[in-house]
């Protein structure tokens, strides 16, 4: 069985290569960044360091490492005889990786079983959207996509921060993960992956996974960037950051049980877990990584907007959840371009046209004027170096 992976970066070596290698398959990693696949393509193998509860270390080998701008013709070809393609690149990244995929299914002998194809990305329904991307690329005259691959959608949950220096192609994760994969697409016959979970509808656990580990992340990184605290396992130690997580939280368990029919003992449960292991000090994970990317993070269907929204639709005031938005709207770090934008924005724009930019609500929507108050706020506070 063999496996071709689109990102080598920390996620796609320690996490979907990880579960690929342990199911047994081949691994080929493709990534665009040359020394990265000139180290992978030299070793034998690296090791993850999984550390929290029960801690171990995991070794990776059987893998080869292609540089997919430079060495296209080679990675089309792994792909023509690959089981699986997944990827870890990033959502907005996903167009990039798609004329490859493209060129291989066309390129597979008709006795192969279809390309089964899974984008392992933080964001919901990824893999419709690389799907659509090979879609308008693909020349009808090689058959119909859709008897050459198979596409399914996936929800991810790894907690993987930043490295330390000199640490080579080893990667250390956090001890839990979690990846869940719509059954429906492989008409009963889904892939070898025992790593992975199979359901037959696979919404719910997205929502669950962006609205409680997403919102939760991103909040706990917020409310302690605020607080001056550098690492985010030292902002949940703080009592009044972890109060004010524990309540965006508690906001967002109410809109999951109410919309999915979670139990509340299950979704509180779930939540428990998440907040050990936002608290897991092993992990050198820092409030700036967690918190980049604000404008992201802010837009419409994400994780704070998102479940705020629905929240609001449905006649409920997310106090928690405003409050997580402001902490955002506050977020300045200086070495992050998505704050730096949103700070260009917030100086030249008035609230409505801020908010609206900002969050993608329109000004009919229950939450608007909540938020454009929380702009306005914002934009009347004096400028503050960052803690």
């Amino acid at each position: 069985m063999k496996a071709v992976h689109f990102g080598a970066g920390n996620i796609g070596r320690g996490f979907v290569g990880l579960l690929l290698h342990e199911a047994g398959y081949e691994l080929v990693f493709a990534d665009v960044a040359e020394a990265l696949i000139t180290q992978l393509a030299a070793a034998d193998s690296y090791a993850v360091h999984e550390v929290g509860e029960n801690p171990t270390v995991r070794t990776v080998d059987n893998f080869r490492a292609l540089n997919s701008s430079l060495q296209e013709a080679e990675l089309v070809a792994e792909i023509s005889t690959a089981d699986i393609v997944t990827t870890a690149v990033g959502p907005h990244i996903l167009k990039f990786v798609a004329p490859a995929i493209t060129k291989g299914i066309a390129a597979r002998d008709a006795g192969l079983a279809p390309l089964q194809v899974m984008a392992c990305e933080n964001a919901i329904n990824a893999t419709d959207i690389l799907r659509d991307e090979i879609a308008a690329l693909w020349d009808d005259a090689a058959g119909s996509l859709d008897s050459l691959a198979v596409f399914a959608n996936t929800a991810v949950d790894r907690i993987v921060p930043n490295q330390d220096a000199g640490q080579g192609l080893d990667v250390t994760v956090e001890t839990f993960y979690e990846w869940v994969i719509d059954r429906k697409p492989f008409a009963g016959a889904p892939p070898a992956i025992p790593g992975a979970t199979f359901v037959e509808d696979l919404a719910p656990y997205i929502e669950r996974k962006l609205f409680t580990v997403n919102t939760g992340h991103a909040a706990a990184a917020y409310f302690g960037f605020e607080a001056g605290l550098e690492k985010l396992s030292d902002a949940m130690a703080d009592q009044d950051v972890a109060e004010d997580v524990r309540a965006v939280l508690e906001e967002t368990k109410q809109l999951l049980v109410s919309k999915h029919g979670f139990s509340n003992e299950e979704q509180e449960a779930y939540v428990q877990k998440i907040l050990v292991r936002f608290s897991n000090p092993y992990l050198p994970d820092t409030v700036s990584r967690v918190g980049r990317a604000p404008l992201r993070k802010l837009s419409r269907n994400e994780r704070f907007i998102g479940p705020a929204a629905e929240l609001a639709e449905r006649g409920i005031v997310p106090e928690a959840l405003l409050g997580a938005i402001a902490a955002a709207l506050r977020f300045n770090d200086p070495a992050d371009a998505e704050a730096t934008e949103l700070a260009q924005i917030l100086a030249s724009s008035t609230p409505a046209e801020a908010t609206a930019r900002i969050t993608g609500l329109t000004p009919e929507h229950p939450l608007f004027d909540a938020v454009s108050t929380l702009v306005e706020e914002r934009q009347a506070e004096p400028a503050k170096a960052p803690a």
